[in-house]
């Protein structure tokens, strides 16, 4: 990997591999969708890609992106999606026919720490968000395929890499390993990999850091000793995440956020003022109201710059008027300093969540780069400058296309891996067992759940003993681990033991037990190993052998996933052990080992 300077982009290097590759990134968006790739071939330097023309736009000039939309019918087949979707002879088929439209899919995803100011679309009561992402995701191939096939390989090419594929998908900096496992299993049903290669050819990265990796290849200027603030303003969410450039590489260096706020939000806000501005009107039915939302989602809500200047939205013909609503010729006229309003939500949040990066980074914060389809609006960008330059920040965006910076960042992180070190943004670690301290405050409270262990010993439960610590760098080498061991009489319990991996998401910054703030506790996970080989038969009580094993329980960040494994010693050898099958059932004690 070569470094960017602020004179010369990154240079990559050729293919070291020895059969030739296809690296295809995803990024499915809450309002459009884009696809990047790159034929890696061995010997050659990669480049990247775009998929830039799909079925039903050759009408339109064609795109890099579609819209994120699919039609079902009553019996749950998809009829149509993306662009293919909004042909006015398939729109007509639909109402016809009672067709189902389904859109902003994918913040069914979100976690339920992700909160919305609207409620979004409901799904088809037949359909799952995974089933919904697999069938985009199976259009999304599709095309993809096509366009190589007959842009770039030609279609007697195509068997040199179907069967040598990676798959890189984006996602918002607020997924987290159970939207990731969503999204795989998607991508399984999809028929874009099998089960079994899916965790070697499924890939992850978050939008802010894909984001990272497209203004770096764009040559964007990184100064020494200072971070820097990426803002991934998409549809659904904005993304902010904390950069700055050392010799080795890309730094985080506060944890990154995700606001939703993106510019459906903005979109909804204008719906919510044309339904009342338009009750009393004859142009206040559902319909009538929803297709003038709909034109100023298409066209006034990019283009607007000024609160100054009114926004005309043109839906009708010559006749259309209502001067007590202000419609006149066909076209609605709506106050600019009204439209300002639909914005100042989304652009309050994302002015306090740059504050609270800059306030929270490890080091002083210079400029905030924009990226991302709603950056492209003039006013949010105007605003953004006029707020933060104030405060020593330089404000800017690319001079390139803003709404493929995730799907070329996605790839770029796949091919130039430019961040070695990240920010955790949770605490991580597992609940266990502590020895009773009769002089200690917090354990005489919780006398009433004192437990015998099979060593006769009393003991204290809902410990939580933390292994990761939110806000703490880790790089992608480091394995961060605590040394763990389980007790008990029965010696088949240790074939298949168990440990939560758990998240906690308060604000203490060292949290101890599980039962003080239980809803900021959840499980993040569940490894499972066989560490039958390194139980040590440890004593007699009551008349009874105990037993115990030590391990350690291992968290590694490899990138945007996290993994987590279960270590234990067999004759001096160390073994680490990734389950998925569930254990047996037994009690098992799990202390900490202080």
């Amino acid at each position: 990997m070569q470094l960017p300077n602020p004179n010369n982009a990154p240079t990559r290097k050729p293919y070291d591999g020895d059969l030739r590759k296809l690296i295809i990134a995803l990024d499915v968006g809450t309002t459009f969708s884009g696809v990047s790739y790159s034929i890696l071939d061995p010997g050659s330097v990669p480049i990247t890609q775009g998929v830039t023309s799909f079925p039903a736009q050759a009408k339109v000039g064609g795109s890099a992106k579609i819209p994120s939309i699919l039609y079902y019918d009553k019996e749950g087949t998809v009829r149509a999606v993306g662009s293919e979707a909004m042909e006015p002879a398939f729109i007509e088929q639909a109402e016809e026919e009672g067709f189902i439209k389904v859109s902003w899919f994918k913040l069914h995803l979100r976690p339920d720490s992700l909160q919305l100011d609207f409620d979004i679309p409901a799904l088809p009561g037949n359909k799952t968000p995974v089933a919904v992402f697999s069938d985009f995701l199976r259009y999304l191939f599709e095309c993809t395929k096509s366009y190589i096939q007959r842009d770039t390989l030609g279609g007697h090419h195509w068997n040199s890499v179907e069967h040598n594929i990676d798959f890189i998908l984006a996602h918002p900096n607020g997924w987290e390993v159970s939207q990731q496992g969503q999204m795989r299993r998607a991508a399984i049903m999809a028929g874009l990999v099998s089960e079994v290669e899916s965790q070697e050819r499924v890939h992850f990265v978050t939008e802010g850091e894909a984001s990272l990796h497209f203004c770096i290849n764009r040559n964007i200027p990184f100064k020494k000793d200072e971070g820097v603030i990426i803002v991934d303003a998409g549809g659904g969410t904005v993304d902010l995440s904390g950069y700055r450039q050392t010799p080795s590489g890309f730094e985080e260096i506060v944890t990154s956020q995700c606001v939703g706020q993106g510019s459906v939000f903005v979109g909804r806000r204008a719906h919510k003022y044309l339904l009342e501005r338009l009750r009393n009107s004859r142009f206040g039915s559902d319909e009538d109201v929803q297709q003038i939302a709909s034109i100023f989602d298409s066209d006034a809500k990019h283009t607007f710059r000024n609160p100054d200047d009114p926004v005309f939205i043109k839906f009708g013909t010559f006749r259309d008027r209502d001067p007590s609503v202000d419609i006149k010729a066909g076209q609605l006229k709506i106050p600019g300093n009204i439209v300002e309003t639909f914005f100042e939500p989304s652009i309050k949040a994302i002015i306090q969540a740059v504050k609270e990066e800059r306030k929270e980074a490890t080091v002083p914060i210079g400029a905030v780069f924009l990226a991302g389809g709603f950056s492209a609006n003039d006013w949010l960008f105007s605003r953004l400058k006029n707020e933060l330059e104030p405060l020593g920040l330089t404000v800017s965006r690319p001079d390139a296309f803003l709404n493929k910076a995730v799907a070329d960042g996605a790839l770029s992180y796949y091919l130039d891996h430019f961040v070695s070190v990240r920010v955790a943004r949770f605490t991580y670690g597992t609940d266990c067992v502590r020895a009773y301290d009769p002089y200690d405050l917090e354990h005489m409270r919780r006398r009433a759940t004192i437990i015998t262990a099979p060593s006769g010993r009393k003991v204290i439960p809902n410990v939580f003993s933390a292994i990761v610590i939110k806000g703490e760098q880790v790089h992608e080498e480091t394995e961060f681990k605590e040394p763990f061991f389980l007790e008990s009489r029965a010696r088949a319990a240790y074939r298949e033991i168990s440990a939560d991996i758990i998240v906690y998401r308060g604000k203490s910054s060292s949290p101890q037990w599980t039962d003080l703030e239980p809803r900021m506790f959840s499980t993040w996970g569940t490894v499972y190993a066989d560490v039958s080989a390194a139980v040590k038969t440890a004593g007699v009580h009551d008349g009874r052998f105990y037993h115990q094993a030590e391990f350690q329980i291992v968290i590694l960040f490899g990138g945007p996933e996290i993994k987590a494994q279960i270590s234990w010693q067999e004759n001096e050898s160390r073994y680490n052990c990734l389950r998925t099958d569930p254990p047996v059932s037994e009690i098992v004690l799990k202390y900490s080992i202080e």
